[in-house]
């Protein structure tokens, strides 16, 4: 409940209508409450990350509701079923609520090693005004770090968001704070 209370007064959050989150896994802050929220107040559509087949290591986002029949990829985390719907363009999405294992002040991210949302998310380092989807980060407080060494392919988050606060990246466009 505390992410909600954080997050849920932010306006990149209550004007998102296409939201796509993650199931938790690992001792991962849980968004489902932020998410319940998102559907009560706006009717936002959530989507999940669904593991792309070969060996792409890149994610779909697939739509997603309370209930949906969740079955476990290959690395053992649940995931929604490609609907009759199929997965939604990730540059047409509002906003990605992404897990991490740690960050710094800068929003930059540390996962889980894969490369997942790196790759997936690799036409945002291009991006100058492209304000879609905005990315934001959950975590727990204390995967809080110094600093992070960044890599030439991470895609740093446009925030974080923990349980006590937001952290911002310093380059965001002034409107969207």
């Amino acid at each position: 409940m505390a992410l909600t209370r954080v997050l849920g007064r932010e306006r990149d959050f209550r004007c998102a209508r296409r939201i796509a989150a993650f199931w938790p896994a690992d001792g991962e802050l849980d968004p489902h409450p932020l998410l319940a929220a998102a559907q009560r107040g706006g009717g936002a559509s959530i989507l999940l990350p669904v593991l792309r087949p070969g060996q792409q290591r890149r994610l779909w986002f697939v739509r997603y509701a309370p209930g949906d029949t969740l079955t476990a990829n290959r690395l053992g985390i649940p995931e929604p079923r490609r609907g009759r719907q199929g997965p939604h363009q990730t540059w047409a999405l509002d906003l990605i609520l992404v897990p991490l294992v740690g960050f710094d002040a800068h929003c930059n991210r540390l996962g889980m090693g894969g490369g997942y949302y790196d790759r997936t998310l690799a036409f945002l380092r291009q991006r100058r005004h492209w304000l879609r989807p905005r990315l934001i980060g959950i975590a727990h407080e204390c995967q809080r770090v110094t600093r992070l060494a960044l890599r030439p392919w991470d895609v740093p988050l446009d925030a974080v968001a923990t349980e006590r606060r937001i952290y911002r990246r310093a380059s965001l466009p002034a409107k969207s704070r």
